[in-house]
């Protein structure tokens, strides 16, 4: 297990705006000495910024990287107002928020290589977005395009009743998804839940929202990007990552299965007692 609590690295809070003018609230991870790159965690949905901060601070103080976290506009740090009134989507956290977050790295730690870990959503959307300067490496951890069938059961039975059952009705009755009185995780914006919901209940994932805001997905970039997945992973199991790949990445990603040792799942590698796995992440 990595013990943080004495590792000399530097903490500084940021708070940066979106294109459209959204206030994000994140955290920059220093080392002591000049970092030789910068990453941006991209979190998955509705997991707040602080369950990335132990990874962070080893990346930091064992691998000698910057790291910027940082929660998506409307949830966690970054919440500013009733949760109900939120016009907050996917497409927002998956590109705009995204982006800023890299621009604001760019410039609290200039001429450094960036790479992109993107957990989950965070790693989905990335095709979806245009703009990649500074980019040099691209790393998603458990992140894939999953439809309800593609979970197996039992988990399957979970996954309808919060795309079918108690989700839908709790999230219209209140007008946002109250996850933590439900026990689905953090609360979220309705526009997240319905956007996710749609995604995850069609075969076609988002192609119906392919517009002016979610550009069509295309990689036609030089830039690595290895996809890791993990074998015990019933949210986002292995064959949703390589469809991602396939489908997003065009094939040009290199696809990982890790077996763990333990159990892991979907959320699990970036927890401390996890520390062990975080070197492969890096691979």
């Amino acid at each position: 297990m990595f013990d943080d609590s004495q590792k000399q690295i530097e903490e500084r809070a940021l708070v940066f705006k979106t294109g459209d003018g959204a206030e994000l609230v994140g955290r920059l991870f220093l080392p002591a000495r000049a970092p030789f790159a910068c990453i941006v965690l991209n979190g998955a949905t509705g997991v707040p910024q602080s369950y990335y901060a132990h990874f962070a601070r080893w990346l930091a103080a064992e691998r000698g990287m910057a790291c910027l976290t940082y929660d998506y506009r409307d949830v966690g740090r970054s919440w500013s107002g009733p949760m109900a009134d939120s016009a907050a989507d996917m497409i927002d956290w998956g590109t705009s928020d995204q982006l800023a977050a890299r621009y604001v790295l760019a410039c609290a730690v200039p001429d450094t290589p960036m790479w992109v870990i993107g957990h989950s959503l965070g790693a989905m959307m990335l095709p979806n977005q245009r703009d990649f300067s500074g980019v040099s490496r691209v790393i998603g951890v458990a992140s894939g395009m999953v439809h309800h069938s593609d979970h197996p059961w039992p988990y399957r039975a979970l996954a309808l009743m919060f795309w079918f059952g108690a989700g839908p009705l709790a999230t219209a009755l209140v007008g946002y998804m109250p996850g933590k009185r439900l026990r689905f995780g953090e609360d979220l914006p309705g526009g997240v839940y319905w956007q996710w919901r749609r995604w995850c209940t069609t075969r076609s994932f988002h192609a119906a929202d392919i517009g002016a805001r979610l550009p069509a997905p295309e990689w036609r970039q030089d830039i690595p990007v290895r996809l890791v997945s993990f074998s015990d992973d019933d949210l986002i199991p292995p064959h949703c990552v390589e469809r991602l790949a396939r489908e997003g990445y065009e094939g040009k990603a290199q696809v990982e299965v890790i077996e763990p040792d333990g159990p892991v799942g979907h959320l699990s590698v970036f927890a401390r007692r996890n520390a062990a796995l975080w070197p492969k992440l890096l691979e």
